[in-house]
């Protein structure tokens, strides 16, 4: 087993060579406590930590942290995702020692999406800095017990497993494996990728990345969404920005009776794990069931993933 720097779960399973199995709860659109304690009922024990998405798709939902913290008193382990798109660094780095304050030992660090596609299109953002300076700085917290300000602490340090996201499919493509090594070199530890659906483009990603040794240096978590329907898929392609879904994929969705594409599309993800499993440097897997979260269990069962290992 590698040596580890937090008391991360999701980092002592990568540490111990295991796949790694994440997911997602999106909170809900207004204050009530249960939906996200529902939904992390239902996925806790299929995977080694849930992420709580912050404001996705710039729409406004009960905030990532609060969440985690219910999560946390669960007895589960959250990453917290957090977006520079609302915050500056003053209320970012504020967020980190809150969640550190409550035991939260994983981080997501993300830019967002702009706003113009949100519910409050007319709001002013803050981009004080972007996802790769936020990861530097939740390196610069825990590592050296720093603020950006200079302030030193000499105690309460977060201890954070710092992770970002990437997309492999997005244009220009060029340049996607350089902005994967910036954020590698700045302090990431764990990158969960945009949902794969395009496997000869990804594979390629993973081999550019490979050429440059960053799979020994980073663990990547591929990105995984179930198709409930061809017209899942068909607005996926066509609406989602960078989101790549081959017509192959709508091909065969919409050759399965209406009430099997749930089951066909559960197959396309089962096989698209087994298929990953053989690609060098995949170290697990981010299971990004969008409000289907009740099917997590099967994938991660039926994939062979379950149970999940114990670490200490």
């Amino acid at each position: 087993m590698k040596e580890t720097i937090t008391p991360s779960r999701l980092e002592k399973i990568l540490a111990a060579g295991h796949w790694a199995v994440t997911s997602e709860c999106g909170p809900p659109r207004d204050g009530r406590p249960e939906i996200i304690e529902k939904k992390a009922d239902l996925i806790g024990d299929y995977v080694d930590a849930i992420n709580v998405t912050d404001n996705q798709t710039a729409v406004v939902r009960q905030c990532s942290l609060a969440a985690c913290i219910r999560i946390k008193l669960k007895g589960l382990e959250p990453v917290l995702q957090m977006v520079t798109r609302d915050r500056n660094r003053i209320a970012l780095q504020s967020d980190l020692l809150g969640a550190a304050s409550y035991g939260i030992h994983n981080v997501l660090c993300l830019t967002g999406d702009h706003q113009r596609f949100g519910d409050h299109a007319s709001s002013t953002n803050v981009f004080d800095m972007d996802s790769t300076r936020l990861i530097q700085t939740v390196k610069m917290m825990r590592d050296d017990g720093r603020l950006l300000s200079g302030h030193e602490m000499h105690e309460g340090r977060p201890q954070m497993f710092i992770g970002a996201a990437e997309n492999p499919f997005a244009d220009p493509f060029e340049i996607r494996v350089m902005r994967l090594a910036k954020k590698v070199k700045a302090g990431a530890q764990f990158i969960q990728t945009q949902c794969i659906y395009n496997m000869p483009k990804f594979k390629l990603w993973m081999k550019l990345l490979r050429d440059e040794g960053l799979h020994e240096k980073v663990a990547i978590l591929a990105g995984l969404t179930p198709m409930k329907n061809v017209g899942m898929a068909k607005y996926m392609k066509n609406r989602v920005p960078g989101i790549d879904v081959p017509d192959d994929i709508i091909k065969r969705l919409a050759g399965v009776p209406k009430e099997k594409q749930a089951d066909e599309g559960i197959q396309i993800c089962l096989e698209q794990i087994e298929e990953l499993k053989q690609e060098e440097g995949i170290r697990g897997f981010h299971v990004m069931a969008i409000e289907w979260e009740e099917k997590v269990p099967e994938i991660v069962e039926r994939a062979g993933l379950y149970p999940r290992p114990s670490v200490n």
